[in-house]
């Protein structure tokens, strides 16, 4: 209840052009709801968690480890020395940075350089968490540490940062993040919505149909079964599915439970009830989100 989250804004929204960096289209949006004193304990938050196959290759936690770069736009209605954090799958290894926010409500560029974790213990290239990235917008002191050094404990923050959440009304806007190996951040990688769709597909699929069958009723007489759905992309883990709506179409309508194949690839849906003896021959339907987030 401290703070609303949003993607925004719409090109055809007015100040469009003032409110988005030069370059992107949206950005994360971030409002505080209250004046909130933050605790030593508690943690307020923006996180990315990249997985173990797309971070193996930096070598953390061995004397081969990379330096990256991480870039990003950021705007705010406060200003002062805001942090984050990098920490690894186990959220005992972390290294808190800090950056400056100048000036209110304009967009800036921040670019900010961290030696690779020679120490500790990160994951190789499996489908865990490979590396936390923390955008803190209210950290406690438990929570926080000195900028620029790695430690043996999770920080999130660095110690004094802007508790964005500590000002009633205060924005914190974050667009253009990019992660990369070396000590220059290169300019931002636009890739084509097609690949983008895709890789996002490995995470979360929404409910964006109906998936309408036409099925007969088993030997019960209480059941009736599909063969299932299949996609041609690999989802990150057996995914959670979620039912936004399913039953009989004109029909005694009931609630589809579902079972995952074995594989990632799609998903068996049965659709079970009493009373369906008198539908010998309906249209079944089912939609429903699929996710497989860290």
């Amino acid at each position: 209840s401290k703070f609303t989250a949003q993607q925004t804004p719409s090109a055809t929204e007015t100040g469009f052009a003032t409110r988005v960096a030069a370059g992107f289209t949206n950005y994360l949006g971030i409002t505080s709801s209250s004046t909130y004193a933050v605790t030593a304990g508690e943690v307020f938050q923006l996180q990315q968690l990249i997985e173990g196959f797309n971070t193996a290759d930096l070598a953390w936690g061995t004397a081969a480890a990379k330096t990256v770069t991480l870039s990003f736009w950021v705007y705010s209605s406060l200003t002062g020395t805001f942090g984050g954090s990098f920490a690894n799958s186990a959220a005992n290894r972390s290294y808190p940075f800090s950056y400056s926010i100048p000036a209110a409500n304009t967009w800036t560029q921040i670019s900010i350089t961290a030696p690779g974790d020679t120490s500790g213990t990160w994951i190789g290239a499996t489908n865990g968490i490979g590396i936390r990235v923390y955008f803190g917008i209210g950290v406690g002191t438990s929570g926080s540490g000195p900028a620029n050094a790695w430690a043996g404990v999770l920080y999130r923050s660095v110690t004094g940062a802007v508790s964005v959440v500590g000002t009633n009304g205060a924005t914190f806007y974050i667009t253009g993040v990019q992660l990369e190996t070396g000590s220059t951040a290169t300019s931002f990688d636009y890739r084509p919505y097609s690949t983008e769709l895709s890789l996002c597909q490995r995470y979360y699929v929404g409910a964006n149909g109906v998936y309408s069958f036409t099925a007969g009723y088993d030997a019960s007489y209480t059941t009736i079964n599909t063969g299932g759905l299949a996609w041609s992309y690999q989802m990150r883990t057996t995914p959670t599915i979620v039912i936004v709506s399913g039953g009989m179409d004109g029909h005694h309508a009931v609630a589809p439970t579902v079972r995952t194949g074995p594989t990632y690839y799609g998903v068996g849906l049965q659709f079970s009830g009493s009373g369906l003896r008198t539908n010998s021959n309906c249209s079944a339907y089912v939609s429903f989100s699929l996710s497989a987030e860290i």
